[in-house]
């Protein structure tokens, strides 16, 4: 069994994500972020990063973190934590937010998966589409797993053992506050993925 644990920036949002349901049954533990520098991560296969963690606080975590995942760990970064600024070899590009595309009935924001790491079988583009943050500039070794008009905007990669999975999208927020429902379903979709023996095997492997 996949164990999958959270760290959690203790705001409204993370709180309906993380201990509400439908999603608490995901998460075998919660690690409130500030204390996650002496938190014990070696019993966990994935470590799940929600949206809008304070990248300040996850800064002095880039060591612990990129040792997880050389460790065989799966480190899932979603979007507004800005894994570019607390681990290396990420190019990312912010993008100004259209929040009402929607309002042309032909509108599309482009979004499809690519059919890479199977995360098709738990998810399909109308559960990933709502606004876009940003883009990822894929380097050596990241695979695109969502893309929105031919630019990424989830990748994962392997790192020593374990993987890295980031998104520019921010479903946890939207969730936690309770408008969106793409995200809702964007999550039903992501979190068993995460934790499917797909997910824990990915990892495992290197």
């Amino acid at each position: 069994m996949t164990t999958l644990a959270a760290l959690d920036g203790g705001t409204y949002y993370h709180h309906r994500t993380l201990h509400e349901p439908p999603f608490a049954r995901f998460f075998d533990a919660r690690i409130y972020v500030r204390d996650a520098p002496g938190a014990d991560l070696e019993g966990f296969d994935v470590l799940f990063l929600p949206c809008r963690l304070n990248a300040d606080l996850l800064l002095p975590l880039g060591g612990r973190l990129a040792a997880f995942m050389a460790g065989g760990g799966t480190l899932v970064a979603m979007g507004e934590t800005f894994p570019e600024r607390w681990l290396s070899g990420i190019k990312a590009t912010r993008v100004d937010t259209n929040f009402w595309w929607w309002l042309d009935p032909d509108a599309d924001l482009g979004v499809r998966l690519t059919g890479a790491g199977g995360l098709g079988d738990y998810l399909d583009r109308t559960a990933l589409t709502w606004h876009l943050h940003g883009f990822y500039t894929l380097g050596r070794g990241q695979v695109s797993l969502v893309e929105a008009d031919g630019a990424c905007i989830m990748f994962e990669e392997r790192r020593g053992a374990g993987r890295l999975i980031a998104t520019s999208l921010d479903p946890c927020y939207h969730h936690g506050s309770y408008f969106m429902p793409a995200t809702t379903r964007c999550l039903e979709g992501l979190l068993p993925w995460l934790k499917s023996s797909h997910g824990a095997e990915e990892g495992a492997q290197g």
